[in-house]
């Protein structure tokens, strides 16, 4: 140690640099903390089905979307609402469209010109879109309509018990 005129204590400069530090050290280590680990963000669904009907002399305009995880969205005059479809379902559309041959299938089949009142139905199935008219509907497809069409009936008669039950409790 050694001593200044007015009798202080000369501290080397290092020492004031390795204590700065070392205060520094401990000041940043208590904002890094423990990592946290990464969120896992479930797997978005993707589409599986996406379904249009619309015309006819009732001008129905119904859309079902089928997602991968069973979730299904029927839009039409009566609102939105979501149902559940269970593996079993779903197995039972793929099956349809492997055995309609659906990728196989030209994309547009129009009914007579100058029909009316037709219902066009648009499906997109795989990134591949067909649309056809009530009168030219490929009968190799028709399995899968007839089943669209049944999701659709089934969303409208739990959307109408929901709402009776609703009103009565």
């Amino acid at each position: 140690m050694s001593f200044h005129k007015t009798g202080g204590i000369v501290i080397g400069k290092w020492w004031v640099i390795c204590v700065l530090f070392l205060i520094a050290v401990v000041m940043v280590s208590g904002c890094l903390g423990s990592r946290t680990p990464p969120v896992s963000r479930p797997e978005v669904p993707s589409v599986l089905v996406d379904y249009n009907r619309s015309g006819g002399i009732a001008g129905i305009q119904d859309r079902l979307v089928i997602f991968d995880n069973g979730v299904a969205v029927v839009s039409g005059r009566t609102g939105n609402h979501e149902i559940e479809l269970n593996q079993t379902d779903i197995d039972r559309i793929i099956l349809l469209f492997e055995q309609g041959h659906f990728p196989s299938l030209e994309s547009n089949y129009s009914g007579r010109h100058g029909s009316a009142d037709l219902i066009r139905y648009t499906i997109i199935y795989q990134g591949k879109t067909v649309s056809a008219e009530d009168t030219a509907i490929p009968p190799s497809i028709q399995p899968v309509i007839d089943e669209l069409n049944r999701i659709i009936s089934i969303s409208g008669t739990l959307e109408a018990s929901q709402t009776s039950n609703n009103i009565l409790y």
